[in-house]
């Protein structure tokens, strides 16, 4: 077995003026360690000076010390009180020609290039350049990637641009550079982004990273960044929240205005976290430090991938002194004092090492494989330590990392309860003897494991053997957990499928034994994203679920599992409406949710089955707390509300909809199940829910009643099912209400028509005749105004004697047969 531990390479005494190096790191760590630069090959280091005077103090390992700063040559007198932005390394075309070449990048576009001789010992200045087109220009950041030197550049504003414009009057560059026997060799200038805002260019294989630096730009411009290829001149825009946001490819100069425009929707509507620290990860990925604590990566697709959260309060709001990198599969980051080495396979931490002082992590080619550290004591290196013989010889059972675990679990536990601020350790845990239940808890367990191990039946007393007995369920799930961990190292890609189903069941099983907290529920709910098949069956196992065939669905889990799978909506959860249904808005969900959005994923027939189930089950409950069903208040959703919020919102699924609000058995819910069976036009099963929620209630049948009424006085599509509509009439409607319903809801008539109907689409009285039939037998003083109309004689009436006009009134008498199906027909 092997463990990380930092390792001293060199105390700087075999460079040149290694005391003076560690002395002038000692006076300005705190400043001047971002300013360290390491040749890839490891034997010069470099410190870019910006006070009192700008040079480059470079330090040679094994040679005669050399500082480069402008008074040493007179043609670079003029430029002794120019900045130097940084140091860019570029190799050679042959390899046999020695070290690489060293270029010295100055604020006002002057390039010096460097090349460390073995003949004749010390720097040799080669060529001076300008690389800049234009006298005026200022360099902000310089990088090197491939063969292309690339740059941002500030130009001077014109006098007629405004102050905004002014945020914007930076230009990316780039030339083609060559190392050769001559010289160095550079193309000409070509301008790849322009109008943009200052960025920091960082290369990473073939991408450069354009990051930007906070200055007065807008707030908009710090939401996003952009990852631009020089070989192809591509630009994608990405931002730490999401992943790539746009892609625009352009075979000539390139406007950063028309680049985002595409972008400015998005980014009203998004706020990133702040980028922290950066480095290059390769082949294109690119490191990133943000203030939320995440240590993620930039994937060259525009993937974000989150690797390691820090601890919180470890990173303070403004903190630089921070520095990350990647060494094959090892993260290393230093944050302050603090040395993390993360495994990036699956972000857990390896090890985590004081330091006693502050350390910039630096990068050597000749040895990508370890990580390695600058202070102000020197270089150091991550390195694997063998155990002894001895220790290799003992081999790690379970007991020893139960054991473990426990303290682990118990130092989280009383951390979050205390109110001290000291970090409690699992060593302060087991000395002093101050929290007994760990310990106590770990020598159960080791107890157990021992006595299993040596499968010897001591005879125990009657209190240990009772305390056995009560625990054994508890103590025989962590050793089959932890069973389950060890085979999953050591399984074949056909056995680690099965593995994992059964650890995922064991976790949720676990996770569920008792009332969820916040964050075991979001545990719970990370456990459902990344194994959603073993989930679903996990849950299936725990809650024994089981299908008759015959629609219904059944279980046999407890009472208290239930309760914590219907355990309320926290009132802090977030809920947005669609289409009438409550969605959520925040990330952890309840575990009701998490089990509906299975069901829904894998068997979707079971929603409304379970949602009976679930509902029966609180019905069965007399517990107070159990009023999960009841009154919709902030702290209580209606199950069937919940489960409503797992649908989609472009009603793909509304026949799982209108079940799901037929299994409520809430007024509401069936009202409005039974207007989307109107809206699609299905009137069988119109008719089939009227039939059997008529009888719940008398409000509910008269509303009932009195939607269909109204579906019926507009068309005739429910004809065929009159007889069956007319046996829901309530008891309390008369003949006065069904006709002024009707008439209320005649549809309006596009045509004067005559006594009779071409088409037949309306309603007539001859379709409510047993409707008005039934309702009048049922009147005890019925209207002999409408008995005459519906007591009408088979045969006409015979026809009164005749009368002079204005002789006398005419007599009263019925309608005859023909005028009476007119005025129906008017109806």
């Amino acid at each position: 077995m092997t463990r990380l531990e930092l390792e001293q390479v060199t105390d700087f005494g075999d460079f040149t003026k290694g005391n003076d190096l560690k002395e002038f790191l000692k006076q300005t760590v705190s400043n001047c360690l971002s300013d360290v630069r390491l040749s890839p090959d490891g034997r010069h280091i470099h410190v870019i000076v910006r006070q009192p005077r700008s040079g480059l103090m470079t330090y040679d390992k094994n040679q005669r010390p050399h500082l480069v700063q402008c008074q040493k040559n007179a043609d670079l007198t003029v430029t002794c009180n120019v900045p130097i932005v940084d140091v860019i390394y570029m190799t050679q075309s042959k390899a046999e020609d020695g070290s690489c070449v060293l270029g010295i990048i100055f604020e006002n576009g002057k390039a010096e290039f460097w090349k460390f001789l073995e003949c004749r010992p010390g720097w040799h200045l080669l060529q001076t350049v300008e690389l800049c087109n234009s006298p005026t220009a200022r360099v902000v950041s310089v990088c090197i990637c491939l063969n292309f030197i690339v740059w941002c550049e500030e130009r001077p504003p014109s006098e007629s641009s405004g102050g905004a414009c002014n945020n914007f009057r930076y230009c990316i560059c780039m030339r083609t550079v060559e190392v050769n026997e001559g010289g160095v060799s550079l193309g000409c200038v070509k301008i790849a982004l322009h109008h943009n805002p200052r960025y920091t260019t960082i290369a990473s294989g073939d991408l450069v990273y354009l990051l930007p630096v906070s200055d007065n730009s807008p707030v908009n411009v710090f939401k996003v960044f952009l990852a631009w290829s020089p070989e192809h001149n591509t630009f994608k825009v990405h931002s730490t929240c999401s992943s790539s946001l746009l892609m625009k490819s352009s075979k000539k100069e390139s406007d950063f205005t028309r680049l985002v425009t595409d972008c400015v929707g998005i980014l009203s509507t998004i706020n990133p976290p702040d980028i922290c620290g950066v480095s290059p990860a390769g082949y294109g990925d690119l490191l990133l430090l943000l203030s939320t604590g995440w240590v993620c990566v930039i994937k060259r697709d525009g993937g974000l991938w989150k690797i390691y959260k820090l601890p919180d309060n470890c990173l303070s709001s403004g903190d630089t002194q921070n520095s990350l990198n990647v060494y094959k599969e090892i993260l290393a980051l230093t944050v302050k004092r603090t040395l993390f080495l993360i495994d990036t396979k699956c972000g857990q931490e390896l090890e985590r090492i004081s330091l006693k002082w502050e350390g910039r992590l630096l990068v050597n080619t000749l040895d990508t494989q370890s990580p390695q550290m600058l202070s102000e004591t020197g270089l150091f290196k991550i390195t694997q330590k063998e155990l002894d013989a001895k220790a290799r010889s003992i081999p790690v059972d379970s007991s020893t990392l139960l054991v473990e675990a426990v303290f682990e679990e118990a130092c989280k536990y009383y951390q979050q309860r205390s109110l001290s601020s000291t970090q409690l350790t699992v060593e302060k845990l087991k000395k002093g003897g101050m929290f007994q239940a760990p310990i106590s808890l770990a020598a159960i367990l080791g107890d157990y494991l021992n006595n299993q191990n040596s499968k010897t039946s001591e005879k125990k007393s009657s209190g240990q053997e009772r305390l056995m007995n009560s625990l054994e369920s508890e103590l025989k799930s962590l050793v089959s957990l932890e069973d389950i961990k060890t085979s999953m190292l050591m399984a074949s890609e056909k056995d680690l499928e099965s593995d994992c189903e059964n650890l995922v069941q064991q976790e949720i099983c676990r996770l569920l034994s008792a009332e969820l907290d916040k964050e075991n529920l979001h545990y719970l709910n990370s456990i459902f994203h990344l194994f959603p098949a073993e989930s679903w069956h996990a849950m299936q196992a725990a809650l024994q679920l089981r299908g008759n065939g015959e629609g219904s669905l059944s279980s046999k889990a407890s009472a208290e599992l239930w309760k914590i799978i219907l355990s309320p909506v926290q009132p802090t959860a977030n809920f947005a409406h669609c289409n009438g249904q409550q969605k959520h808005t925040n990330a952890v969900l309840p575990v009701f949710e998490l089990l509906c959005h299975s069901i829904f994923k894998f068997q979707p027939d079971w929603l409304p089955r379970f949602l009976e189930l679930a509902l029966q089950q609180v019905g069965a409950s007399s517990t107070s707390s159990w009023n999960f069903g009841g009154k919709e208040s902030s702290e209580s959703i209606p199950l069937y509300k919940r489960a409503l919020a797992v649908l989609p919102c472009k009603g793909a699924h509304q026949h799982l909809e209108v079940e799901l609000l037929l299994c409520s058995q809430r007024p509401n819910a069936i009202m409005q199940a039974l207007r989307i069976l109107i809206e699609l036009g299905q009137w069988e099963r119109v008719t089939q829910v009227a039939e059997r929620f008529c009888r719940q209630s008398p409000l509910l049948n008269k509303e009932i009643f009195s939607a269909l009424l109204c579906e019926v006085s507009q068309h005739r599509d429910l004809d065929p099912y009159l007889d069956l509509l007319w046996t829901l009439c309530p008891d309390d409607m008369s003949v006065t209400s069904i006709l002024n319903m009707v008439l209320k809801n005649l549809p309006t008539s596009t045509q004067s028509s005559g006594p009779f109907e071409a088409e037949g689409s309306h309603i007539t009285i001859g379709l409510l005749k047993p409707l008005l039939r039934k309702v009048l037998q049922r009147e005890t003083k019925p209207s002999h105004g409408y008995a005459d109309i519906l007591q009408s004689p088979t045969c006409p009436p015979p026809t009164p004697p005749r009368q002079a006009k204005g002789v006398g009134a005419e007599p009263d008498r019925a309608l005859p047969e023909t005028q009476m199906t007119s005025q129906a027909g008017m109806l």
